[in-house]
């Protein structure tokens, strides 16, 4: 495995240095408090990166408090018992993106998280309790439990919640090629362990969380 070291390197030449570098990080701001979590926020956090599927992020945004509103508040039990006929009447709702299909996996994954708390208590306590060494599992058990959280949907979810995630964008991709721990994007279990072998090594090495070590990567690429 590469060290980190001259990675972080060619990071800090493109961005102007290594005060450069940190500044760009720390200006990211930190990371939600997973704990704090509540099954509401989740699910909201659900859907906006599921709705922002084929949209501008920042039409997702401005949309966003007509969807709390639309949907009450992400309240788990009330979606989770919505009828089709409710689906059909949100599907028209001008407040929200109307995207049946969208709306209908709200329903699935208010399910879902209704069936976790029952086991875990929430979805907070599962995803905090999961290992980091292993948050390649926690995606693809996203992917099997959850609807349309395969992908890039599942990772960003949980970044946007407080979990410590690595995100395998085309720029990060490609530098893991250029590092030689993957040779193409990583889309079989055993590239995604390469993967997550490489990033688990790397936080060991730096002391720098996944969410750093993924920028890091990314800022190396043109």
């Amino acid at each position: 495995m590469p060290r980190f070291q001259p990675i972080e390197d060619r990071a800090a030449a493109r961005k102007g240095g290594p005060e450069a570098l940190e500044a760009l990080l720390a200006g990211w701001g930190p990371p939600a408090d997973l704990a704090s979590q509540t099954d509401d926020r989740v699910l909201s956090a659900m859907g906006k990166h599921i709705m922002a599927a084929g949209f501008r992020w920042r039409v997702v945004q401005a949309k966003w408090p007509g969807h709390e509103e639309a949907f009450g508040g992400f309240e788990v039990p009330r979606l989770a018992y919505m009828s089709d006929a409710d689906i059909d009447e949100l599907a028209t709702d001008t407040r929200i993106i109307r995207n049946r299909l969208k709306i209908h996996c709200l329903r699935d994954n208010a399910r879902m998280l209704l069936e976790l708390a029952e086991e875990e208590g929430s979805f907070a306590e599962f995803a905090g309790a999961w290992p980091d060494e292993d948050l390649v599992g926690l995606w693809a058990w996203l992917k099997a439990n959850g609807s349309r959280l395969g992908g890039m949907t599942g990772p960003r979810t949980l970044r946007s919640l407080g979990k410590d995630c690595f995100l395998l964008t085309d720029h990060v991709q490609q530098a893991l090629i250029e590092a030689k721990v993957i040779d193409k994007p990583a889309t079989s279990k055993k590239a995604l362990k390469a993967v997550q072998a490489a990033f688990s090594e790397w936080k060991a090495e730096t002391g720098r969380s996944f969410t750093d070590l993924s920028r890091i990567l990314a800022y190396t690429i043109p």
